[in-house]
């Protein structure tokens, strides 16, 4: 199993994924929300938040900067 995948729904003791930057909740990893790893952690974002920071996440800049 690949230590990078988040937990799944159906797998006991699963967690919600969280936008790391408004807070919405999702159950599961949404195929259309997108993350960047930042310090060897990872950070997800949803639709809303990647669209309207595309730029910075493309640059790969630091979410503290955005």
């Amino acid at each position: 199993m690949d230590q990078h995948q988040p937990p799944r729904p159906e797998q006991p003791g699963a967690e919600s994924i969280v936008c790391s930057h408004c807070g919405a909740v999702a159950e599961g990893p949404p195929p259309t929300w997108t993350f960047s790893v930042e310090n060897g952690s990872r950070h997800y974002f949803c639709d809303d938040c990647a669209r309207a920071n595309i730029r910075a996440i493309e640059g790969r800049l630091d979410s503290d900067w955005w």
